[in-house]
């Protein structure tokens, strides 16, 4: 079902057969997508061979991933395998504070509208 090629990459020969015995032993589905899903979080990733160009699917169910730190024999740089986070460092400090300020102005602004509202319903009352 599953193996290691040359130490830097391991095979799935047989999906359906790996989804159906290998995954709802170690996961709590049986889903070879949702499994793919997880290894690219963690940064693992399809091998293609030059051969197949990334265009012609293989004849044989096999599927071949490797990551950096998934080596044979080399159990310390598991640790180096994390899952990725989305980066906020990418946002400026100005862009937050612009954020805050809107949501200040909007519960004010809803406030407000409270405020009116209320009024209209006691003006209602004394109407009827």
């Amino acid at each position: 079902l599953c193996f290691w090629q040359s130490g830097s990459s391991f095979h799935v020969f047989d999906q359906g057969q790996f989804a159906k015995e290998v995954l709802p032993k170690y996961f709590k589905h049986n889903n070879m997508a949702s499994f793919v899903r997880q290894l690219n979080m963690y940064g693992f990733r399809k091998v293609v061979h030059i051969e197949q160009g990334g265009l012609v699917k293989p004849e044989k169910d096999d599927t071949e991933f490797q990551h950096p730190y998934f080596i044979r024999g080399q159990e310390h740089l598991l640790e180096n395998i994390k899952r990725k986070v989305t980066s906020v460092s990418g946002i400026k400090h100005e862009d937050i504070k612009v954020r805050q300020d809107n949501v200040t102005k909007l519960l004010t602004d809803i406030q407000v509208m409270k405020g009116k509202q209320e009024s209209m319903d006691s003006k209602l009352v004394a109407m009827k």
